[in-house]
């Protein structure tokens, strides 16, 4: 088990929610850039990555904004990244605290979860150069049939944007096409709220969890149930995403607390048995992340600790105690999967390294020890005299 650093910043807010932007599908060069000399580095400098954090104080008169901000990662030579403490863009969305979000992989927007309903944020350019050019803007003809749907407790896009998933408070399950908002699917369990829910990244299932009952996994072809995944006895479960394989299959984890342990669950996508079970934490699970290269599986806890293990074997890979003061409220993997941003009530965001993880493949050590046995062997079958002689001194 390794303990690594992190870098930590404070925005002032109870940060509710949080993900990092796509870049190459929000900013676009200017024509004089994408003309200019290929060999000239000045002309193709990449953009930090950036993330958008949303939170607040929530309604009355508790005098900490509701808001949307965009933070970069900070330059300079820290040993520990961390995003910047100047923001780029920031966004009063007035009585209301911003709950959930999904930003769109393809960058349409990001998509916000209010106490009330929904709303849509697009991305707009202004005037200037480098990230202060970029604008957030609330879409008022987007969403119309959202916008007083009541608070979602989870909300997602599939990776290539083209379906829109959300689950309410209130029970009622709701899948689109993205952007023509038709109608996929949609399941009313008034006695029971959504508590997460995942797509798959070939688009073709939608896992669900409420806050009683088996976890129900849907064929997006079809809008059918196609397998209920039942708990153990003892069992509660929490957070669902799907992850990609090596040899592109799928598999689905669960998080699951199991009296005073909290331990992540994993079921074959072909037929949605369990293939493995592993003890995690012994603190409550609060936010859970897969990193896009499917290697990593990260936890965060209601007592502000982050843990990161590895997915095939579940071995604990990074562990940060206390990373937060209170509730860890996000989770996200960076897009190359080596960094982790996590956030809290605390206020604070913090970006955690978690190295140059492999893709969920074959490891190179067996193979390499296999290579030193062999070259073993055959040294001692050349040199058996030898060797004979030696022992016999």
């Amino acid at each position: 088990m390794v303990t690594r650093g992190g870098g930590s910043q404070s925005y002032g807010f109870p940060i509710y929610c949080a993900a990092w932007l796509p870049l190459a599908h929000i900013i676009k060069p200017d024509p004089p850039a994408a003309e200019a000399d290929a060999d000239d580095p000045s002309s193709s400098t990449p953009s930090l990555p950036m993330a958008v954090l949303g939170g607040g104080g929530g309604e009355g008169r508790s005098g900490v904004p509701n808001k949307l901000v965009v933070a970069a990662l900070a330059t300079g030579e820290e040993a520990a990244p961390a995003l910047s403490p100047d923001t780029v863009v920031e966004v009063n969305s007035e009585e209301e605290v911003p709950y959930r979000m999904a930003v769109h992989p393809r960058g349409d927007g990001v998509f916000c979860a209010f106490p009330n309903g929904c709303r849509l944020y697009r991305w707009e350019s202004q005037e200037g150069e480098g990230p202060q050019r970029l604008a957030l803007e609330p879409d008022q003809d987007a969403l119309a049939e959202l916008k007083d749907v009541g608070l979602q407790l989870a909300v997602s896009f599939s990776g290539e944007g083209s379906i829109l998933a959300i689950g309410g408070e209130d029970g009622y399950l709701r899948v689109f096409n993205w952007p023509t908002m038709g109608s996929v699917l949609t399941e009313i369990d008034t006695k029971t709220s959504i508590k997460d829910l995942t797509i798959s990244s070939d688009e073709k299932f939608l896992a669900v969890n409420r806050s009683s009952g088996p976890c129900r996994v849907w064929d997006l072809q079809s809008s059918e149930v196609v397998a209920s995944l039942p708990r153990e006895t003892g069992e509660i479960f929490g957070f669902c995403r799907f992850s990609n394989k090596a040899d592109n299959s799928h598999v689905l984890f669960i998080t699951v607390m199991e009296g005073d342990y909290g331990k992540i669950v994993s079921w074959n996508t072909t037929s949605w048995t369990r293939t493995g079970s592993k003890k995690i934490t012994r603190e409550a699970i609060s936010a859970f992340a897969v990193s896009p290269n499917g290697a990593l599986l990260a936890i965060g806890t209601i007592e502000g600790s982050i843990i990161v293990v590895g997915s095939k074997d579940m071995r604990t890979l990074v562990t940060v105690k206390k990373a937060h003061l209170g509730i860890v409220t996000t989770l996200t993997f960076s897009q190359d999967s080596r960094t982790l941003l996590s956030t809290s009530f605390d206020s604070s965001a913090r970006v955690t390294s978690v190295g140059s993880p492999k893709s969920n493949g074959t490891s190179i050590w067996p193979m390499l020890l296999v290579v030193i046995l062999a070259i073993l062997v055959y040294y001692c079958t050349q040199h058996k005299e030898d060797i004979l002689a030696m022992l016999q001194r």
